[in-house]
C-alpha cells in the first residue's frame, strides 16, 4: 500500500527480490527462493515521481505489468449502498450483533459525503456503527463527527441535572 513512499534503499531491495526472486531473511545466512506476485497501490503518479526521480525507473517498469485505476469513492457513489451492506454484514457477523442495515437518512449523509479516506473511512465509518448500536440498523447519531449532518436533523437528548445519572 502505497508503493510511492518507500524509501530508496526499500526500492533497491524489492527490485531485488523482483528480479533475482530470492532473499536475505534478517539473522540468515542462506538466501530464500521465492516465487510472488505483488499487488502494489498508491493515489500518486508514479510516473512523475520516476521523472522527478524520487521513484526508481527499474523498478517502476517492474510494478507496472498491470495498471488498473481505480477512481476514488465520491466518484463512484453508487457504489456506496453496496459496499454499505457487505460491512454491515460482515461487522454484524464479527461482532455478533443483530444488525441488518442503516436508516434511510444514514444512506443519505453517506451517499453526500465526498469520502476522502475512500472506501477504508466508509469501512471504519459502518464498523463503528455496528459496534456502537443498539437497534437494528444504524441511526445517525452513531456516525462520527467526520461525516457532516446537513440538512439532517438529530433530536438533542434532555440534559440530566447535576449530580444525576440515570
Amino acid at each position: 500500500d502505497e508503493i510511492s513512499t518507500i524509501k530508496p534503499d526499500v526500492q533497491a531491495k524489492l527490485l531485488r527480490v523482483i528480479q533475482e526472486k530470492e532473499f536475505l531473511p534478517l539473522g540468515a545466512v542462506q538466501s530464500v527462493q521465492v516465487e510472488v506476485r505483488i499487488i502494489a497501490a498508491t493515489n500518486i503518479d508514479l510516473l512523475d515521481l520516476v521523472r522527478r526521480g524520487e521513484f526508481r525507473e527499474d523498478l517502476y517498469y517492474r510494478l507496472n505489468v498491470i495498471n488498473i485505476r481505480l477512481p476514488p469513492l465520491r466518484d463512484r457513489r453508487a457504489d456506496i449502498p453496496l459496499l454499505v451492506e457487505h460491512f454491515v454484514a460482515k461487522y454484524a457477523a464479527e461482532n455478533d450483533k443483530p444488525i441488518r442495515g442503516i436508516a434511510p437518512e444514514v444512506l443519505a449523509l453517506l451517499m453526500d459525503h465526498s469520502w476522502p479516506g475512500n472506501v477504508r473511512e466508509l469501512e471504519n465509518v459502518i464498523e463503528r456503527g455496528v459496534v456502537l448500536a443498539s437497534s437494528p440498523e444504524i441511526a445517525v447519531d452513531l456516525l462520527p463527527d467526520s461525516i457532516p449532518r446537513v440538512g439532517i436533523r438529530i433530536p438533542s437528548l434532555p440534559l440530566q441535572e447535576e449530580g444525576r445519572f440515570s
